[in-house]
């Protein structure tokens, strides 16, 4: 199967990013100011016309579907942090109303990418030459464009080359933007901004990794080195003489989109061997090197010739020996019919809180219960179809039904490690990605989580 990764179509090219702090400052702060007024006239409608529950959902998905297109308008158009944050947050559907869900998921692949002479003003900044002085050819226009940076396609002395050039100003004007942002996010979200705080500031890191191509090109090498020995996963090479803090060069690859297969009349063989493929590479990189590849989207991978490509390690997380061990412990079959151990491992996680009373620590633990029973299904089966159907819509429903609970978002206090927002991230990822394969994959326990007649023992290698 080969076919080239698809260029951007449909969307006219920007001549111009606001990299100015005012002249984002200002377009971030108009699109929180549509919000609120949307706001205001919605509750307005509400009190007048809106005497009965359909009546208000109906207002509320009107409210919703105004407000995700002036966000997203806004996002797509600055690039950078704001657009990257809604490239996060469409990945588990259930963290963002339906509306928010569509419009943010374009933020994957429907990108209007830069004019070209930006492009050449970044080589010039970065280089002191043109693309063309550099390559034999290099197309003007961009195969794919992304948050943080659009890729074009490149060759020189027969070799082909696919060069991630970053928009300007992305990573000057990170910490600003997100800052604005902030009280967007919280109220599209929900959530007040003493409980979340931690987490903003774990999404800030990363992102601020994300804009250093240095970084990037470290962690691809030290990270597909660590992985080459994975059956039907492939990485391509990289090329530091082209690379610099703002631009990265790799070998380009020909392939399908693992959207596009998924999508396609491949068999279900095919479909397995690919998906046991993407579960084996996040399983070798969590479990064993406690450093994975955390930005699990469809546009990160090809398929080729039957294998899996990983294209992009601009979003990785390192996570800590004690923190694995927390977090994993869950994965404990015992958890899901002990509650007093499940609450002692969420006391481990601050998910519990010693300022919790009965009825906080009897509501979280139901809540745990219910997802813990969902999540570590795959890991009680042996060999696990994820096209089933009922298996990702029931993931949906519980977390659609806990995002409207008000008995949830009244609960006080910053809840759980922040390690788990990329952990979290990467899961729902991995698991939507095999739901849109259907692919049955075979899962083991991690090596050190041993079952004996029906229990387990923890043996996790100490940090």
């Amino acid at each position: 199967m080969k076919e080239e990764a698809p260029g951007i179509s449909g969307a006219a090219e920007q001549g111009a990013i606001r990299s100015g702090a005012v002249g984002r400052m200002a377009a971030l702060g108009g699109a929180g100011a549509r919000v609120g007024i949307n706001y205001l006239k919605h509750y307005g409608r509400a009190m007048v016309g809106a005497k009965d529950e359909p009546s208000r959902r109906k207002l509320r998905e009107q409210l919703d579907e105004k407000n995700a297109e002036a966000v997203y308008g806004t996002f797509s158009k600055l690039k950078g942090g704001p657009l990257k944050l809604a490239q996060m947050l469409s990945i588990d559907k259930n963290l963002l109303p339906a509306a928010y869900a569509r419009q943010f998921a374009q933020a994957h692949s429907s990108v209007p990418p830069l004019s070209y002479p930006l492009v050449v003003q970044t080589f010039r900044r970065e280089f002191g030459k043109a693309p063309e002085e550099l390559f034999d050819h290099f197309e003007k226009k961009a195969s794919h464009g992304a948050s943080i940076g659009q890729v074009h396609r490149a060759g020189r002395k027969g070799h082909g080359f696919a060069v991630k050039v970053q928009y300007p100003g992305v990573a000057r004007s990170l910490k600003s933007d997100l800052a604005i942002v902030k009280p967007i996010a919280l109220r599209i979200l929900g959530l007040r901004e003493a409980d979340v705080e931690s987490y903003f500031r774990e999404v800030e890191a990363r992102l601020l990794e994300e804009t250093n191509y240095r970084h990037e090109l470290e962690r691809s090498v030290e990270l597909a080195a660590a992985s080459s020995h994975l059956a039907g996963v492939r990485f391509p090479g990289y090329h530091p003489e082209f690379s610099t803090g703002r631009i990265l060069t790799s070998d380009w690859v020909d392939g399908m989109p693992l959207d596009r297969f998924a999508e396609g009349e491949a068999s279900q063989r095919e479909r397995d061997r690919i998906g046991q493929a993407l579960w084996d590479f996040y399983s070798h990189q969590v479990h064993g090197l406690m450093l994975f590849h955390a930005d699990p989207h469809p546009g990160n991978f090809l398929v080729k010739g039957g294998e899996l490509w990983v294209l992009d390690f601009g979003c990785t997380k390192r996570i800590s020996g004690d923190f694995y061990r927390k977090q994993f412990r869950f994965l404990d079959p015992r958890m899901e019919r002990d509650p007093a151990l499940l609450q002692e491992a969420l006391r481990g996680l601050d998910v519990i809180l010693p300022s919790d009373g009965p009825k906080e620590i009897s509501t979280i633990t139901t809540l745990c219960m219910a997802w813990l029973e969902l999540l570590a299904r795959p890991f009680r089966t042996g060999t696990f179809d994820f096209g089933d159907p009922e298996f990702l819509q029931a993931i949906y429903d519980l977390g659609e039904e806990n995002r409207r609970a008000d008995h949830l978002r009244t609960m006080r206090g910053q809840r759980g490690s922040p390690d788990t927002v990329y952990v979290n991230r990467t899961f729902f990822g991995l698991y939507s990605l095999l739901g849109r394969l259907r692919a049955r994959v075979e899962i083991q326990l991690p090596g050190w989580l041993h079952q004996e007649n029906g229990s387990a023992r923890n043996t996790a290698p100490r940090p």
